[in-house]
């Protein structure tokens, strides 16, 4: 006898619903109290970082937060401590396994054993495959992977005699989907995903909860700081105009209550945005027609460059009349407001 299949509608109509009851838990407050805890955010010196500091500063948490670049991280510090309470701010390059020890050492140190870890430090490399040389690769999972397992690593003793800590992996939807011109920053996000998710597993039994963020489009205004490879006007006009559209993106403050209310209520993983949501459900039920959408996606994309799009450039080394109008005023105005601007970028 032919075994009825389930029509794909319904299963959608399934997924949305799903998506619907998602929204409304993401936004429950849990019980878990960041006053008086010791916070290390790493990135936390811009962007969604720098969104999570000030949100767990508000909070009365004591705030460690790093970063590479010395300027834009006094800037964060003076900013954060302004608000009463204690703030370390220190300067580490965190591809360097050594740095990356030493950082939670001195944290400690200074604050006390750390309650929440935040691993937020992160990298774009946005361009055609061909461009994609073997070093992109390299540095999406130096930071994306071996700096949160080093992180991670470094913690972990102190979390387990204490029998509690959380931990916090901003992963990414292109974690969960492959994203068309995005190669490096996918493979090292879904590493992340899947390290994070191992953790998870085998540190609950010891009061040790790993949370995976996977947030959609975030405008945090770091669009700018991205890499940029090919035709690096169209390329970087294409990434900051989606960046700053409503509907396909989540503004930071938004995107930041979710996660420490995920942190709070020690969810297991958190995709943040409907968009992302709905693409990673739709992954799970038909792979191969996602992967085939999103190729027809790729071909819409700019394409390659010869020898000139092999060339790194960031995004503020990219602008175009574009890149500037007014379709990406909501990226230009979280430029402002979390500290991705200095006086030479």
């Amino acid at each position: 006898m032919k075994q009825k299949t389930q029509p794909k509608w319904l299963a959608l109509a399934g997924m949305g619903a799903v998506v619907a009851a998602a929204a409304l838990w993401s936004n429950r407050r849990g019980s878990y109290d960041l006053a008086g805890r010791v916070v290390l955010i790493t990135g936390g010196s811009r962007g969604l970082g720098l969104v999570l500091a000030r949100q767990a500063v508000a909070e009365g948490a004591k705030v460690a937060i790093c970063a590479r670049d010395a300027e834009e991280l006094e800037r964060a510090r003076q900013e954060l401590a302004a608000a009463g309470t204690e703030v370390v701010a220190l300067q580490r390059d965190l591809t360097d396994p050594e740095a990356v020890r030493s950082l939670i050492a001195e944290v400690q140190q200074q604050l006390g054993f750390i309650d929440v870890l935040i691993n937020n430090a992160g990298i774009i490399t946005a361009g055609p495959l061909d461009h994609m040389e073997l070093r992109e690769y390299q540095d999406s999972m130096d930071t994306h992977f071996w700096a949160p397992l080093h992180a991670m690593q470094a913690v972990l003793p102190a979390m387990r005699r204490r029998g509690e800590g959380r931990i916090i992996n901003i992963a990414s939807v292109g974690g969960k989907v492959p994203v068309p011109h995005l190669a490096p920053y996918c493979a090292s996000k879904f590493a992340l995903v899947g390290l994070s998710e191992s953790f998870r597993i085998e540190l609950k039994q010891h009061g040790i909860l790993v949370t995976t963020i996977c947030p959609n489009l975030l405008r945090t205004g770091s669009a700018r700081h991205a890499i940029i490879k090919g035709k690096h006007q169209q390329e970087y006009a294409t990434f900051v105009i989606a960046d700053s559209l409503p509907v396909l993106t989540l503004d930071a403050e938004t995107a930041g209550r979710r996660i420490w209310n995920a942190c709070r209520r020690g969810d297991a993983e958190v995709i943040l945005g409907t968009p992302a949501k709905l693409l990673a459900g739709l992954h799970g039920l038909i792979p191969g027609t996602t992967t085939d959408l999103l190729s027809l996606v790729n071909r819409a994309l700019p394409g390659e460059n010869g020898e000139l799009g092999d060339e790194r450039r960031h995004g503020y080394e990219s602008e175009s009349a574009a890149s500037r109008s007014w379709v990406t005023t909501l990226t230009r105005k979280a430029e402002k407001e979390n500290n991705e601007l200095s006086s030479d970028k």
